[in-house]
Order: structure tokens, then sequence, then C-alpha cells
């Protein structure tokens, strides 16, 4: 499966075409899905361009692209940096009008079980996000609910290519217990190089504006849609097992 993230905590400052407002980030699902997105994840804000867990943002976001990509799973974020209390995201997430497929939740931020328990409670899917060089993945383990996530979210932190892939070899290492799908990713520089591992390995995997601006050249990316079809070319084209 390949996921389309569409913005990020990411700023117009960082990328002038970011799509930002619900009906924005409606035409870039909408293009990035035609180009061969399969999923979406995506981060509401707020009018200043700032992430945000509020229920009318979260309606509205997922509103627009749910009605773009009719059929699409479409997930959020519940970052800690939109809402830094975990008690007052539990809160956020509970008073959603609006309900998406499915949202992240970091197991390396404080309360990350009491929110994944308050998107349960209400059927909303539960990526757990995993950051290597984090002591998430024992964390997430440990939970006596991770059989119960949509899929695990496999996250490199390390953006030098070569410490990323040692980073995600370590990481599917501490996850091979997992009893649930992972999704492996990376950002910035080591974004391709990660994807190219993850399509070796035959695992999910994501791409777009929230973790890499730039294409598998080095071109400047014009939008979400060019970013998922550099991704399914390399996909289609990886042989299954080789080394990066």
């Amino acid at each position: 499966m390949l996921q389309v993230c569409l913005n990020g905590a990411r700023s117009r400052a960082e990328c002038s075409h970011l799509p930002l407002t619900a009906d924005e980030l409606a035409a870039a699902a909408r293009d990035a899905v035609a180009a061969g997105a399969e999923d979406v994840h995506l981060h509401p804000k707020d009018r200043g361009g700032r992430d945000t867990l509020e229920a009318a943002a979260v309606a509205a976001a997922v509103s627009a692209v749910r009605a773009a990509v009719p059929g699409v799973p479409v997930g959020v974020t519940t970052g800690a940096w939109a809402t830094a209390d975990p008690r007052a995201r539990a809160a956020q997430v509970r008073a959603w009008t609006v309900l998406p497929d499915h949202a992240s939740v970091n197991w390396h931020e404080d309360g990350a079980t009491d929110v994944a328990a308050a998107l349960l409670d209400r059927g909303i899917g539960v990526e757990a996000g995993i950051y290597s060089g984090t002591p998430a993945a024992q964390r997430f383990l440990d939970w006596p609910g991770s059989g119960r996530v949509l899929r695990v979210l496999a996250e490199v932190t390390e953006t030098t290519p070569q410490d990323a892939l040692l980073a995600a070899a370590g990481l599917l290492d501490a996850l091979a217990s997992a009893a649930t799908p992972i999704l492996l990713h990376g950002e910035d520089a080591a974004a391709w190089p990660v994807l190219r591992l993850a399509a070796s390995r035959r695992l999910d995997t994501r791409i777009g504006l929230e973790d890499v601006l730039h294409l598998s050249d080095g071109a400047l990316a014009p939008d979400n849609a060019a970013l998922v079809r550099a991704a399914r070319e390399i996909i289609r084209h990886t042989p299954r097992g080789m080394p990066y």
C-alpha cells in the first residue's frame, strides 16, 4: 500500500505550494490518488496554518478529502505539537464530529495509550507511530492493545541516507514481533532510500510533501501527485530483497 502524506507539520515558509485549506487538501488528494496513492494522511490546519486537532478543522479537512476521493481511507495526525496536554488531545478526539478512518499516534509522546484508547473507543483505526532513536518500539510492544492497531508507522528520523538505512533495519528488527502491518518511511534526503528499502521488502510505505520536498532526482517536487508517481515507478521496478 502506498500512502500519500499531503502536508505534515510544514508551513508555506518551507513549501510555497503546500496544501493547507480543506479545499487545497481535497484537490491534492484527488491528484495524488489519480497518480496511484491508496490511502491519505493529512494534518488539519487552523486559520494561521498551524496543525490543530479541533473538531471543526478536522471535520472540514476530512469531509472535503473524503468527498474528493470516495472510498479511499483518510487519516489525520494526533501529534503532541498540535496539543501538548495528552488529556486534552484525547478529549479533542472524543469531540470530533466527523471521524477519520485512522489517525496516527506517536508512541514516544506522553499519553500515547490514552489517545489511542480514545480513537479505538470511537472506532477510528490507530496508526502507531514508532520513531527510530526513541524507546517507542518497546513501549508499543509492551502495550496490551498493540494487536488492535491498524498498522505501525515505522518512522525513520535519521536524514543521512546511510544512517537512515541502518536505523530502518534496526527499527524493523525491533518491531519483528509486532502482530500488525508495518508502513516504513523516511524523510528529507533519506525519504527515497527508505522507500526503496520498503519496496524491496514489500512493506507498505508513503510519500508526500510531509516527508520530502524533492523528487528522487533532486528536482523540487511540484506537488504530491508528482511524488506519488515517482514512488510508484520505484516500487514497480524494485526487485524483492534488493540490498540498500
